[in-house]
């Protein structure tokens, strides 16, 4: 699968070894929880718990990596409406790999303005390119074909 791709080639490539990438965990912002594909924040998470103790809060994510899922209703949930919730949140990186755009798509989004919930910068590169993460812990990780397998 490719969200196990990505995570194992995150765990032998961060660039900052104090961050992990992390699957199956909510985060939080506000009254909000969205479940990720993957996220890469500190490798101790109780350094960033929510409030209440049901997952980890978005103001210590790095980064969220979504691979978008098939089916109408998951793709405007990927694209438009966990875009627009972590921009909301702060979260530095959101990347989507989206098989439905195109032959393929990586999207690497940056710069959050939380509130217009948007993200300033989006950079799109097609599958067999590398899509390279320009900040943060996975500064310099390049998701290409290895990952995408195209």
């Amino acid at each position: 699968m490719l969200i196990n791709r990505l995570r194992s080639a995150l765990e032998v490539c961060p660039a900052d070894a104090d961050f992990a990438p992390y699957q199956h965990i909510n985060v939080i912002h506000g009254r909000r929880s969205w479940m990720t594909d993957l996220f890469v924040a500190p490798v101790d998470l109780d350094e960033i718990p929510d409030e209440d103790g049901l997952g980890v809060d978005a103001a210590g994510v790095a980064m969220v990596i979504e691979v978008v899922s098939p089916g109408h209703r998951n793709i405007e949930r990927d694209r438009v409406r966990k875009r627009r919730e972590y921009a909301r949140a702060g979260i530095p990186l959101y990347v989507l790999v989206d098989d439905s755009d195109g032959e393929g798509i990586v999207s690497v989004l940056a710069g959050p303005d939380s509130e217009k919930a948007t993200y300033a910068d989006e950079h799109r590169v097609p599958y067999g390119t590398d899509a390279i993460i320009p900040d943060g812990p996975a500064k310099g990780f390049a998701i290409g074909g290895a990952i995408t397998r195209s």
